[in-house]
């Protein structure tokens, strides 16, 4: 059983279990049932109001937000490039909340999130160097690791905080 994050009851059974079977499993859970609702609902709450702290509705805002960024992310993927041995052929942003950055180890192409801006310059900065690793690990394999802990030993620092920067609850509402 799963809570989607539209709050959503999702159940998932064998084929052929009775459909009373299901629905007592429902109501057996139903205490459980609404406590992560509730959860589910404050999670997404607090994950709108991280992202909202940046206006990007306008081209203007979105134009501005890029050029804050890139002048950020450029220096950062020039030290790195030059440390790591790798460059990416192309850099784009996209205002992303599913992932602060995808790369395309074939055709060389990066692409962050502009919520990065959100972020202290170390997250950002561990971003950069995770995905030029790509271009050296496709995957999250141990080698994986191994490129970042050699190029960005704090990375699980920068992964944790990220975590908890995107989790704390909105101190103006």
């Amino acid at each position: 059983m799963r809570i989607g994050k539209d709050g959503h009851v999702n159940v998932s059974a064998p084929y052929l279990t009775p459909r009373s079977e299901i629905e007592r499993f429902v109501k057996e859970h139903e205490a459980w049932i609404v406590r992560t609702k509730a959860k589910v609902a404050a999670q997404v709450e607090t994950r709108d109001a991280f992202y909202s702290q940046l206006e990007l509705r306008t081209k203007v805002q979105r134009t501005e937000a890029i050029a804050r960024l890139d002048a950020i992310v450029s220096p950062i993927v020039m030290l790195y490039s030059e440390k790591m041995g790798v460059g990416p052929k192309e850099i784009s942003y996209r205002a992303t909340k599913s992932r602060w950055g995808a790369c395309n180890p074939r055709t060389g192409q990066i692409q962050f999130s502009t919520y990065l801006l959100l972020l202290p310059e170390d997250c950002i900065e561990h971003a950069v160097v995770h995905e030029l690793a790509h271009l050296i690990v496709p995957n999250h394999s141990a080698s994986f690791y191994a490129v970042m802990d050699r190029y960005f030993p704090d990375w699980k620092e920068c992964t944790k905080r990220t975590r908890q920067i995107c989790s704390k609850p909105s101190s103006n509402k």
